[in-house]
């Protein structure tokens, strides 16, 4: 395996383990600088700067209680990366209710940061399950 797509999978799996303990500095840790967070779905919040994506993080840890997301496969090219995952949480705000879904992440990395995620999921199920 080539040193970049080492790089790029160490990366993305750095982030996630972080993800996945729910430590917020150590996600923050994973992106670069300018690190932009895009989500796809109508009730996700796109994000610019590690700054902007660190402040969010702790409320979002807060309200996403027990958080995981299961990686179903790693894909990496080059400086990409795609992850399938089931993402599950109980949402705090929703009076702790169980929530299951899938999506999958696009990540761009550089200098062995995250430079770029783009999230992919279906908000409509979320709501589906809180409803």
């Amino acid at each position: 395996m080539g040193l970049v797509l080492k790089e790029t999978r160490a990366a993305v799996e750095a982030y996630l383990a972080a993800l996945n303990a729910h430590d917020a500095d150590a996600v923050a840790a994973c992106v670069a600088e300018d690190f932009v967070n895009e989500h796809t779905s109508s009730t996700g919040q796109s994000r610019r700067g590690r700054a902007a994506y660190r402040t969010a993080l702790t409320g979002f840890l807060e309200n996403f209680v027990d958080l995981h997301y299961a990686p179903e496969r790693l894909l990496v090219d080059g400086e990409s990366a795609a992850v399938p995952y089931v993402m599950t949480f109980r949402m705090r705000s929703a009076g702790d209710r169980p929530v299951r879904i899938r999506g999958v992440f696009v990540f761009t990395v550089a200098g062995g940061l995250i430079a770029r995620r783009t999230d992919y999921w279906d908000s409509g199920e979320v709501q589906r399950q809180l409803a």
